[in-house]
């Protein structure tokens, strides 16, 4: 019989609407983030790194480019004979087929999966944060204080602490109660989404509360464990930890990466963090281009500016071309003599010469303003731009446009969006 002390489950499904565009043919985790990397890089590494050698990952929203970017696990050490990862999407049964409708539902649906391992306590992790953390101290702590559910927090501004889930603790950090976004919060520890279960109390909450629709870990499991007198800790975490959901948080997150002194450090000896990498030549940077305070990804051309944003592999950017505060993600080709301040441009993008992104004043976005704002603009994956076109603020395009899609041939104003059909 196969043991295993922990196994972890990655929660890898969401579509992550709030990130528009970029998440319209891709599922959230599986967005480029730093240069060469994909969000889930950082759960997967967390668990190598953390001595965790059997992960399932629950995909369902657009997962072909996720499934490519994991295959068997090789770049992260997770290609095992027993256990390593495993890409766990719903699947056909001979009663009901369903979607997975909830965080927790998704586990239910994977009981046999987990069950294979005979584990003592399951690892649940959501696929779309940016953080390091040393999950194998999280499980001392939950053995320590022989908790049944710990749930890991971190401590939040007391005026943000409502836009949380917050746990309330006694002194030993034994939570006595939690509150969903609370108006008046009692407390500013607010769950990241991170659960180490003692494996038969996961089972039997998972099992009592399998008829609940969209079975929820913070909704359902966590407060009928509660209810039933389980003992519930939390694991306090003081770290890095970025939620990139919204596009003005994944830009953040992006630029933190290139300060002088990075609060998230990719370069560490002892916590690296793997991808999948394609086979790239060097870099190229032309002997009157300019590159400050950038990361620039493998295989980049650039023979233009580039001042304070982060490339992916395999970008052109032509002459006399200046990209600031953007991010660029891989294969996407800029022409000669165009100008890109704060913009965000998805994988395989074509923009042409004379084309300039972000001008002009801020103005809400017409069709999603809580998603297009903060000044950025946004271009999703394979779109194309012709010459000569003026972007604006808060604007966004995807899809393959000509000049007949802008105002007079040339211009698409601050806050408009352009989305091609078909798209």
């Amino acid at each position: 019989m196969i043991k295993k002390e922990m196994i972890a489950m990655l929660l890898a499904g969401g579509q992550g609407s709030r990130l528009g565009v970029l998440t319209s043919k891709v599922a959230k985790p599986a967005v480029a983030f730093g240069g060469k990397y994909r969000i889930i890089d950082f759960p997967l590494s967390n668990c190598i790194n953390s001595g965790v050698d059997t992960v399932g990952v629950l995909t369902q929203y657009q997962p072909l480019r996720l499934n490519t970017h994991i295959g068997i696990g090789i770049p992260w050490d997770l290609d095992r004979n027993i256990g390593g990862v495993t890409v766990l999407p719903p699947y056909e049964k001979s009663t009901n087929s369903e979607w997975y409708t909830g965080t927790a539902n998704a586990i239910y649906q994977n009981l046999e999966y987990m069950e294979s391992f005979n584990p003592e306590y399951i690892l649940i992790l959501s696929g779309d944060h940016i953080y390091k953390m040393d999950y194998e101290v999280m499980l001392d702590f939950h053995k320590a204080n022989n908790a049944e559910v710990t749930i890991a927090v971190m401590p939040v501004p007391m005026e943000e602490a409502s836009r949380f889930g917050i746990m309330i603790t006694d002194e030993n950090k034994k939570i006595v109660d939690f509150e969903e976004k609370p108006a008046q919060p009692r407390s500013n520890l607010a769950s990241m989404g991170i659960y180490i279960f003692n494996w038969k109390t996961l089972k039997e909450a998972l099992i009592t509360n399998a008829e609940q629709p969209s079975l929820d870990f913070g909704k359902h499991v966590i407060p009928y464990c509660h209810e039933k007198g389980c003992p519930l800790y939390a694991y306090e975490f003081n770290g890095y930890w970025k939620d990139v959901g919204t596009l003005s948080s994944y830009w953040e997150a992006n630029m933190e990466l290139i300060d002088i002194v990075p609060e998230f450090n990719l370069y560490e000896e002892y916590w690296k963090i793997y991808t999948k990498s394609e086979i790239q030549p060097p870099q190229y940077v032309a002997a009157d281009s300019v590159v400050e305070r950038s990361i620039i990804g493998e295989g980049t051309e650039i023979y233009g500016k580039v001042y304070n944003s982060v490339i992916g592999c395999g970008v052109t950017i032509g002459k006399n071309t200046v990209v600031k505060d953007s991010i660029i993600m891989n294969h996407t080709v800029i022409g000669d003599n165009s100008e890109l301040y704060k913009a965000i441009v998805a994988e395989d993008v074509q923009i042409g010469n004379q084309v300039r992104l972000g001008y002009g004043d801020e103005v809400p976005n017409d069709t999603a303003p809580h998603i297009y704002n903060q000044g950025i603009v946004t271009v999703g994956e394979k779109s194309v731009i012709p010459d000569g076109i003026t972007v604006g603020k808060n604007a966004v395009v995807f899809g393959e446009t000509s000049a007949e899609d802008y105002q007079d041939g040339k211009l698409l104003p601050s806050g408009k969006t352009l989305i091609k059909a078909g798209e």
